[in-house]
């Protein structure tokens, strides 16, 4: 028995309550930590997108990774953020800067800049096409009436394929190289290209009930469009430069998309004026009578595809290309067909088109109309930043 002046008592009493607020605060703990969770959405966004992070060089490589997952400034709004330049530099910041560091003999290329060396070498690649064809057009152009016609075609054959391994030269460095290949583009821009020397003068006879035998060339748009291949690096390159230079110094997806757009304009503008008159240079070197308009337009066209295919987007490039060969095949197979008993009308389209604008309207509509949506669409595809983190 004790007394109730015992000190054991007192301390007794409260012994078990003072248990009670540790058990509850144990208890409470887990479910406090889960209400946290939803309050950093950006943690999840950090865990669900690690690996772009840990990769990334820079804020603006994980701006464009996001958009290309289909973040917009819209949803950056959901993770408390204004745009989606603001979200990546966050889950920048948040990375341990150990991941960061590039790894040892890794790719450390900051971007396009001034490198002279660099810049020279792919502008001798790009001058070499049209070197080759001019000097195939020259050894031709002296020795007409001397070479027999085997030995002319033979200085042909050998000039072509010398412009071929330097085009493949030019297009495998430089602002014209596409990282991720170009696809079929290659096969399409050959038909393109054969259409552009003989494919007036095919109609021509298809249209006065042929073809009767072989019919001439016209040289010329194919010298001038392998001269504009330089024009076209370095109005690619200027395009990649100041779109980069936008990109680092825009806020939100949409101020760099509405900066962009007028760069890909001027680009395009810009090319479109070193082209115009080196195909009539071309032209009234090799004896014809000025500027083919459908030249100009094929020439339009793969400048835009390419360009597209330097930012790894050939897929759309590929399309066009392959649309215009389709319109330059079915008039010639339109006019054929409208022999057979009954299906005349199949002609008129073809009929009309060359009454209105020559052989050559064929050409100039069905590329100016892929070159046109194409453009369009590069506008688009452009101005988003993802396009413009490939190399």
């Amino acid at each position: 028995m004790t007394r109730p002046d015992d000190p054991a008592t007192p301390a007794a009493a409260p012994e078990r309550p003072a248990e009670i607020p540790p058990r509850t605060t144990a208890r409470r703990a887990p479910g406090t930590t889960a209400r946290r969770g939803p309050a950093d959405p950006v943690k999840s966004l950090l865990h669900h997108h690690r690996d772009l992070c840990e990769r990334a060089v820079d804020p603006l490589e994980i701006a464009a990774g996001l958009e290309a997952h289909g973040l917009t400034d819209r949803t950056a709004a959901r993770y408390r953020h204004r745009d989606v330049f603001a979200l990546a530099e966050e889950l920048y910041a948040r990375m341990p800067p150990r991941t960061r560091e590039p790894a040892i003999g890794g790719p450390s290329d900051p971007g396009p800049g001034p490198d002279t060396e660099a810049r020279a070498a792919w502008t001798l690649l790009a001058l070499l096409p049209g070197a080759a064809c001019l000097a195939t057009a020259g050894v031709l152009r002296v020795t007409e009436g001397v070479l027999g016609d085997g030995t002319r075609a033979l200085v042909t054959v050998v000039g072509a394929l010398l412009a071929c391994l330097a085009l493949r030269a030019c297009l495998g460095r430089g602002p014209l190289r596409a990282p991720e290949g170009a696809g079929r583009a290659g096969m399409y821009a050959c038909w393109l290209l054969s259409y552009a020397v003989y494919g007036e003068e095919l109609l021509a006879q298809v249209l006065t009930g042929g073809p009767d035998g072989p019919w001439g060339g016209r040289p010329a748009p194919l010298l001038g469009l392998a001269a504009a291949i330089a024009p076209a690096a370095w109005c690619a390159h200027l395009f990649t430069v100041h779109a980069h230079r936008k990109l680092s110094g825009s806020r939100a997806l949409e101020e760099f998309g509405a900066g962009v757009r007028p760069l890909l304009l001027a680009a395009v503008t810009l090319f479109l004026g070193a082209l115009l008159p080196l195909l009539y240079l071309a032209d009234l070197g090799l004896g014809g009578g000025g500027t083919p308009v459908a030249a100009v337009a094929l020439g339009v066209l793969f400048f835009v595809a390419r360009l597209l295919a330097a930012h790894g987007l050939p897929e759309p490039g590929t399309v066009a290309l392959a649309a215009a060969c389709a319109v330059e095949a079915l008039a010639p197979a339109l006019v054929l067909s409208a022999r057979l008993p009954g299906l005349e009308p199949l002609a008129q389209p073809v009929n009309v088109l060359v009454s209105a604008g020559g052989t050559g309207a064929v050409s100039a509509l069905a590329c100016g109309g892929a070159a046109l949506g194409l453009l369009l669409h590069a506008a688009l595809a452009l101005s988003r930043a993802s396009a413009h983190t490939r190399g």
